[in-house]
């Protein structure tokens, strides 16, 4: 791609933004040129807004440490200097779908990595792999919201991008019941062990409003564009727990599985040996080579050893076996920063440009 965005990141601050920076970098097609968080940090450098803060293992980029950060409510004073942002902004539900909505309304495309619009019919939120056709729902949007450029997409809940992946070249043989209990890192509460050290040594079993996205969102995922409206799936049942426990990066899922036409353990392998998505086939910058990979040794995959696999875009599974109530268990992993997080909202934006959307 010859074409250059000029990109924003709305609460570049907190961990999250702080992935964006470093994943955006030296990113081929995408170059930082304005940066917004709360009040509080505006006017400051990046480099001073995040000192004392900073999460990341890699420092903060040199081109962006001098960027004067901006108030993320000034939408005129980003809409200046930016063709679309990313927004990771920590603020109340309510007040992020306004927010996000005034940036769209602007004519600023927004890829959000917030869940306040992921309930939204026209909204899409996308997994560019499973779903890449749900963008065709942004002119719906656009007419609702009067814009011509301005839209909002989202990406999915970190933790379910562990295990939905998996499931999704299920689907061909009937998936009729999940059961998904998840173990999720404290980088997903936004915290490391320096600042959450009650986590050190201990297991949380309540993350609040986990269990209800795990068991909803991939229903929108599996929906259908009618409309001018995604149309959730029908006929998957869902449930999940969902914990928090002593691990700073990568979720891991145990899922139990049953379907209407039950497949051999051969044809689920092949299913995900195989399976290739819209980003591979465009070879798009973000995207891993082999999306899905299975390890056949007894103890993979491990959070610790396999989180990063493919620069954490890629998704693992193991330990595929019958079961006793289900038809088949397994277990998964999904880096939920990259993957789960920053990552995919930037694969997603190239989606979007690869679409012409952006």
């Amino acid at each position: 791609m010859e074409k250059k965005y000029r990109v924003g990141i709305v609460g570049g601050t907190g961990m999250v933004g702080q992935r964006f920076a470093t994943l955006l970098e030296h990113h081929p097609w995408f170059t930082v040129t304005a940066i917004a968080a709360s009040g509080r940090s505006a006017g400051k450098t990046y480099g001073q807004a995040v000192e004392g803060r900073w999460m990341m293992e890699r420092p903060v980029p040199q081109n962006m440490k001098d960027l004067v950060v901006k108030d993320a409510q000034d939408v005129e004073a980003m809409k200046r200097e930016v063709d679309f942002v990313f927004c990771a902004v920590d603020m109340k539900k309510e007040e992020i779908r306004q927010l996000e909505e005034a940036y769209a309304k602007a004519e600023v495309p927004v890829v959000s990595n917030n869940s306040a619009h992921r309930g939204t019919p026209d909204v899409p939120m996308v997994i560019p792999e499973i779903n890449p056709e749900h963008t065709g729902v942004i002119p719906a949007q656009r007419r609702r919201l009067g814009t011509e450029r301005g839209f909002i997409a989202v990406k999915s809940n970190c933790s379910l991008q562990s295990y939905v992946p998996a499931i999704h070249p299920l689907l061909q043989y009937g998936v009729t019941d999940v059961l998904a209990c998840t173990y999720q890192a404290i980088s997903g509460a936004g915290k490391n062990f320096a600042t959450w050290p009650e986590m050190v040594d201990n297991v949380n079993p309540f993350i609040p409003g986990e269990e209800e996205k795990s068991e909803q969102e991939p229903l929108k995922i599996w929906g259908t564009v009618q409309d001018g409206q995604i149309v959730p799936a029908t006929g998957i049942n869902i449930t999940s727990q969902c914990l928090r426990v002593p691990v700073s990066d990568g979720h891991m899922a145990a899922v139990f599985v049953r379907c209407r036409q039950k497949p051999t353990m051969e044809q689920i392998l092949q299913a995900w040996q195989s399976y290739q998505g819209l980003p591979q086939q465009l070879g798009l910058p973000s995207a891993p080579k082999q999306f899905l990979h299975y390890f056949t040794e007894p103890d993979r995959p491990q959070t610790k050893l396999d989180r990063e696999l493919e620069k954490g875009m890629a998704v693992c599974m193991g330990r595929l076996r019958p079961d006793t109530q289900y038809d088949y268990k397994f277990v998964c992993l999904s880096h939920n920063t990259l993957r789960g997080a920053a990552g995919g909202a930037v694969l997603l934006a190239e989606l979007l440009c690869a679409q012409n959307y952006i």
